[in-house]
Order: C-alpha cells, then structure tokens, then sequence
C-alpha cells in the first residue's frame, strides 16, 4: 500500500479534460472467485463543488446497468451531479464531451476525449461533462451518483452530433453497424440547441 493507502498501479493514464479521472480497481482472485472493493469514502477527497455542480455533495444513489453489445447510451449531460463509473464486466468504448466551455462562455467548443474502458476500469465524471458509452460486448456498468434522480436534470444532446464528432466505432453485432439507441437518445438535439437553451 502507497502512504495515502492506495494500492499502487490504480491509477490510469491523465484525462485531459479538468476534474475527469481514470483509474482501476484491484481484483483480489483466487480459486473461489474474486473480490473487488469498488469504493471507499475515507479513500476519496471531498467532492469539490465545481465537480458536483452543488456544495456538499457526497454520494446517494447506485446504479447498475447492464447492456447488450452494440447498444449505445448518451450522451447524456447533467449539470448539478458528479457520476463515478465502475466497469462490473464487459467492455465499453466511452465517451466524455466537456461542455463547461460553451456553457460558461470560455471556450468556443466542447472539448472531446474517447476510452476503451474494461472489467474493473472507472471514471468519475463532474457535472458538465457529458458522457455516452457503446457497449463493445455485454456490459454490467456500475455508477455511484451524487444527486438522487432528478428528471430536470436528465439533459442529452444527439450522440452522433458532426459538430462534436465522437469518432464512436462501427459495430459488426448490428446488421447495419448502427448502435441501438432509446428513444430519448434518439430524440436528443444537436448540442447547440441544447445550449442555446441552457444559456437562454
């Protein structure tokens, strides 16, 4: 164990987008199966505010969603809400779009950053962060959330935006190469409209 009781090697490569942060959980394994400490709050530092898009946030809601290969889900935006990722099985090809830029008016354009993310691989995700995942094969995804779900914060945009150009992969478990979407996903607009509308 390092000084600050991390195991070492857990941390992955820099995200360059602010407050993003990749890393991997250590599977403990034997002949009996495996075990994996997935969180620990005395682990993390406090949830920055710029982070969460609220003061004193914390963590108050799991998930688990579970997808067949070749359904995409995103993008999804929420603004008052830090998502922490967990890969429980399966492999995703993720997508985060950093929309802080347009919305606080200090950049011209989202800011985009793609991973392969695999069984025990996370990422937390602050709130302006927009995030979309393709499931490359079945995936049991696992997230920790930092506001209860609220519907006035449940934003999206179109995941195949050209203007933001998540440069998502073509499938060869679809007949056409096409993700399998919702409906809502499928009904998102085009990020400058969801903007315009933020900002409006």
């Amino acid at each position: 164990m390092t000084p600050e009781g991390r195991e070492p090697g857990l941390e992955r490569a820099r995200s360059s987008l602010p407050g993003v942060r990749f890393g991997v959980i250590a599977r403990h394994a034997d002949r009996r199966g495996s075990f994996r400490e997935l969180w620990r709050a005395s682990r993390e530092p406090d949830l920055d505010p710029s982070l969460t898009g609220a003061s004193g946030a914390r963590f108050v809601q799991a998930n688990l969603s579970t997808s067949a290969a070749g359904v995409l889900r995103g993008l999804h935006l929420h603004r008052r809400q830090l998502d922490y990722w967990i890969v429980a099985a399966g492999r995703a090809f993720g997508a985060l779009v950093d929309v802080r830029p347009l919305l606080d008016g200090s950049g011209p354009r989202a800011l985009v950053e793609t991973r392969e993310l695999a069984a025990d691989e996370t990422v937390v995700i602050p709130a302006g962060v927009a995030h979309g995942f393709l499931a490359l094969e079945p995936l049991e995804l696992l997230y920790l959330v930092t506001n209860e779900y609220d519907g006035s914060d449940e934003l999206g945009f179109a995941w195949d935006d050209p203007i933001v150009g998540v440069p998502w992969p073509r499938l060869e478990t679809t007949p056409d190469g096409r993700p399998i979407l919702s409906d809502r996903d499928l009904a998102n607009p085009p990020l400058s409209d969801l903007v315009a509308r933020l900002r409006g």
